[in-house]
């Protein structure tokens, strides 16, 4: 497949994304985008401020990102002017550490629990719509993932669920990167493919 056709495909699912967006965000004020600053939720964002120049862009601040992804956080917020809020667990990483150790040796799954997934859930409660740059190509536990769902949070409260990107593939997400100009975490040149919380991230 030449470099126009993967273009071609790009920019129809590129226009379909915009309007299921448009048909969620437009008018709207209880919705939110989770975003890590991965290639995805970057795309994911670009396209959403371009109709709601205002919509809150949820951070986990866990406290152990690498401290590129830090700087290019702060980078794109300050160029594209984003409505940014940085979700904090209850806890510094100084307090975790002095209580339990480094959970994320020990017990990696209550690390994420207290440093990503109450704060997220907490905070995501508080919208109707939750929109997440998340693909069924990431991992296998996400193979199912639908494009729209109800969502239950732990406390009863349903929220739709929209991860409207769930069907693209990597080269779908770098060639459209590339033709909308955005600018990538440059730990990806590095050879990084996934990057999350830096003890937890390998090459």
């Amino acid at each position: 497949m030449g470099t126009d056709e993967i273009n071609a495909q790009v920019n129809a699912k590129l226009d379909a994304v915009r309007a299921a967006l448009a048909r969620e965000i437009t008018g709207t004020p209880d919705v939110c985008l989770t975003c890590s600053f991965q290639a995805e939720d970057v795309l994911l964002t670009k396209l959403a401020i371009e109709l709601d120049k205002n919509i809150p862009i949820l951070f986990l601040d866990t406290g152990y990102h690498f401290a590129e992804t830090y700087a290019y956080r702060d980078r794109i917020a300050r160029e594209w002017q984003l409505n940014l809020i940085n979700l904090l667990p209850e806890k510094t990483v100084a307090e975790q550490e002095a209580e339990h150790g480094l959970l994320y040796r020990s017990a990696p799954d209550q690390c994420c629990k207290l440093r990503k997934v109450e704060p997220l859930f907490k905070a995501v409660a508080e919208y109707r719509v939750w929109l997440t740059g998340l693909r069924r190509e990431q991992a296998k536990s996400r193979a199912a993932l639908e494009e729209e769902a109800l969502f239950t949070l732990p406390g009863g409260k349903q929220v739709l669920k929209l991860a409207p990107l769930a069907a693209w593939t990597t080269r779908d997400v770098w060639y459209a990167c590339e033709q909308l100009s955005i600018p990538l975490l440059p730990l990806y040149e590095l050879g990084y493919s996934s990057i999350g919380c830096e003890p937890c991230t390998s090459l």
